[in-house]
This record gives structure tokens, sequence and C-alpha cells, in this order.
């Protein structure tokens, strides 16, 4: 059965309404990120700013070229570290999220051990 609604645009509707869906979709691409899943992030900031702000108003707000900003999150991109957290700043503000990290130290016996001579 064919879909009566284009993906991005229910997606698009539940993000307006949906603060904790919202802030959902950046936390799953910044989880792809820290897990170095960057193709996976990439993928999934590009949802998110499909979802929330747009390329061009992220653009906008930024500072930053528009194709630069789509070349960044596309499959082949490879954003600088400023341009990065910029645009995860201007996206930060427009689905009025904070992210924050919180490092805890592994079980030892899941890390590589180093053997002994």
């Amino acid at each position: 059965m064919p879909l009566t609604r284009k993906f991005i645009d229910t997606i698009r509707d539940r993000a307006a309404k949906d603060p904790a869906f919202r802030a959902a979709l950046l936390e799953e691409a910044l989880d792809a990120l820290l897990d170095g899943d960057i193709d996976g992030a990439k993928e999934l900031l590009r949802d998110c700013i499909n979802a929330t702000i747009g390329f061009r108003a992220l653009s906008e707000r930024s500072g930053l070229p528009i194709k630069s900003v789509m070349r960044m999150v596309s499959p082949a991109g490879n954003p600088r570290l400023d341009n990065f957290a910029t645009l995860l700043s201007v996206l930060q503000a427009a689905t009025g999220t904070q992210a924050t990290v919180t490092v805890s130290q592994q079980d030892s016996s899941s890390e590589h051990e180093t053997e002994r001579a």
C-alpha cells in the first residue's frame, strides 16, 4: 500500500509539535557521532535539520554558506570542527535543546588488555 504522505512531512510535523521528539532527533545524531558512526551521524543530522530548522535557516543563522552546510552533512562531507560546532550550536537553539556529555570509566574487562612479557 503506498504512503499517502511524505515521510519527511510526517517527521517535520511531529518535530514542530513535540519538543521531546526534536531533542531525540538531535540526541540520536550525537550518540552516533560519539559511537564513531560518522556516516550515520551525518545522515541523522540531515534528518534533524530537515525536520526542524531547514538548511536555508541553518545557513542564515550560522553564517555559513548553504552549500557548505549541505556538504558538511553529506555522505562525502568532512566538516572542520569549528563549522561543525557552529552547526550544533544553531541546531540546539533551534530545537530548544542543550547537549551534554557524561564521561564515565569503562569496565576494564571490556577494554583491550595489554600483554605483559
